[in-house]
């Protein structure tokens, strides 16, 4: 009856037979019918894949609006240098090979400024390395006879192409120059060679270089004049956003593990709490951005000898931490978890340490982000450094859960009640906690290593001292109440 009302639009045709019943009367589709269904169907399938695909296209544009701005500068340079091909006296200026300026501003035209002004540097000089040098192997080998100039032509191709494909090998040449050594290899074979029978080979070398050095000219011009994205302000600023996801994820990782919120995790949590996974996935892209940076003029607080090195420098301490944070995720989702007593007695401590690293890093991140000394991070390093003792003096107090009658106070108080009980941790429901609680250590010490990248980083820039007066006394009157409290709860524990 289903198939019935969906051909007919819920019409329905019955017959009466004999023994006073119904049936319903579905006639047979035809083979039309059955492959126009078809084809509309596949029209839909495709109409929405198309539609999906213009949201998603949509979605990363709105997400990232300098993408949809490095397309028009492309199409904006692409059109600008299709004018030496449109126009009558730029075209007989460069000749036939106005088109290589076409390809030129295609194959080194970059999202940031760095990037392209590599990729045009690079191409500038290998072009002019390479055409000198084919020009100059064209005369010896002219200057050989009919008989020797195929074999010089050969061999010196195969000697130059082979020395600068093993230069790419060398990583000082391939971090700087290794898109250079590919295009003079690429000139080089290609003049040289077309110098067996073209008679005019100077002629073909200058509108070569002629038009490369034109495409390159104005990739300078468009990348650096219509909203010029930089590699050293993205550089500066990944570090930045990868020190406050440590943070979060840090804090995240303790609070959660000594179930300090009681509520349901939500999208936004988990996603702070696996924010350290960016930070290990990272490195790549900041070395390339350290690469270009160094490519890059004055501009807005970065001079041109700007210490981009040290950036890699603490992008490494901050992957040495979130690789201590992977490892206090693993003990957040493991199956053997300490007992609750050992848990209570720990967390406290625990909980101090992640709290006063999570606000060192947090400073560190603001120093890099506004290029300025921070006043209160040795304060900030002091308190946690003291939090790590108490965190210590903890853990040390954890022999007296696993075998009370070695405490002497605990001696007496079963000779004089031998009434009274003691409740002993077996060892297993204490390692866990242990392990957490020295992984927190030494995220600690890699902390302090972070520091000294940093301050470093402001001794090499010259970073100005910030004025935090305020922010100074409060951390001091926050530190002398801490161990106003720290020293009465120990009065009344002796108590």
């Amino acid at each position: 009856m289903a198939p019935g009302k969906e051909v007919f639009e819920g019409v329905e045709w019955r017959i009466r037979v004999a023994d006073g019943s119904s049936e319903v009367l579905v006639p047979a589709t035809g083979h039309a019918r059955k492959a126009w269904l078809g084809i509309k169907g596949l029209i839909s399938g495709l109409a929405l894949k198309v539609w999906m695909f213009f949201k998603r296209a949509w979605n990363v544009g709105a997400n990232d609006p300098r993408k949809v701005i490095h397309c028009i500068k492309v199409g904006l340079a692409l059109t600008i240098v299709s004018v030496f091909y449109f126009m009558r006296p730029l075209y007989d200026g460069v000749g036939g090979n106005a088109m290589w300026a076409v390809m030129t501003v295609v194959v080194v035209f970059e999202p940031t400024v760095g990037a392209t002004l590599y990729k045009c540097l690079n191409r500038i000089c290998g072009t002019f390395l390479a055409g000198f040098l084919a020009v100059g192997v064209h005369w010896v080998a002219s200057r050989s006879g009919e008989r020797f100039e195929p074999i010089v032509v050969g061999a010196s191709v195969f000697l130059l192409a082979s020395a600068a494909t093993f230069s790419r090998f060398i990583p000082s040449v391939k971090s700087l120059f290794d898109y250079g050594t590919l295009i003079f290899i690429l000139t080089f074979s290609f003049v040289a060679v077309s110098g067996y029978r073209v008679d005019k080979l100077f002629d073909l070398a200058h509108h070569r270089i002629s038009t490369i050095i034109i495409g390159t000219s104005l990739c300078i011009l468009v990348i650096m004049l219509v909203c010029p994205i930089w590699s050293g302000q993205e550089l500066h600023s990944l570090i930045v956003r990868n020190m406050d996801k440590l943070a979060d994820s840090l804090n995240g990782c303790v609070t959660q593990y000594f179930n300090q919120t009681r509520e349901k995790s939500n999208e936004e949590a988990d996603k702070k709490l696996q924010g350290y996974k960016c930070v290990l996935s990272s490195k790549a892209t900041e070395e390339s951005m350290a690469n270009f940076a160094r490519w890059e003029p004055f501009h807005g607080r970065f001079n041109f000898r700007h210490p981009w090195k040290q950036y890699l420098k603490i992008g490494a301490s901050i992957r040495s931490c979130a690789y201590c944070i992977e490892a206090l995720s693993s003990c957040i989702n493991s199956k053997n978890q300490p007992a609750e007593l050992i848990k209570k007695h720990l967390s406290t401590s625990c909980l101090k340490v992640s709290s006063s690293s999570s606000s060192a890093i947090r400073e560190l991140a603001e120093t890099v982000k506004t290029m300025k000394k921070s006043s209160t991070i040795d304060l900030l390093v002091g308190e946690m450094n003291s939090a790590v003792q108490e965190l210590q003096n903890d853990l040390k107090s954890l022999s007296h859960l696993l075998n009370p009658s070695a405490d002497p106070e605990n001696k007496k108080l079963e000779t004089s009640c031998m009434e009274a009980t003691t409740t002993t941790v077996p060892l297993m429901e204490i390692i866990p906690v242990v392990t957490l609680a020295s992984i927190i250590i030494e995220i600690v010490v890699r902390i302090e290593s972070l520091v000294d990248n940093v301050e470093e980083l402001a001794k090499l820039a010259e970073f100005p001292t910030r004025d935090d007066k305020s922010k100074q006394s409060k951390m001091k009157d926050k530190i002398v109440s801490d161990e106003k409290t720290e020293g009465t709860m120990k009065a009344l524990q002796r108590v």
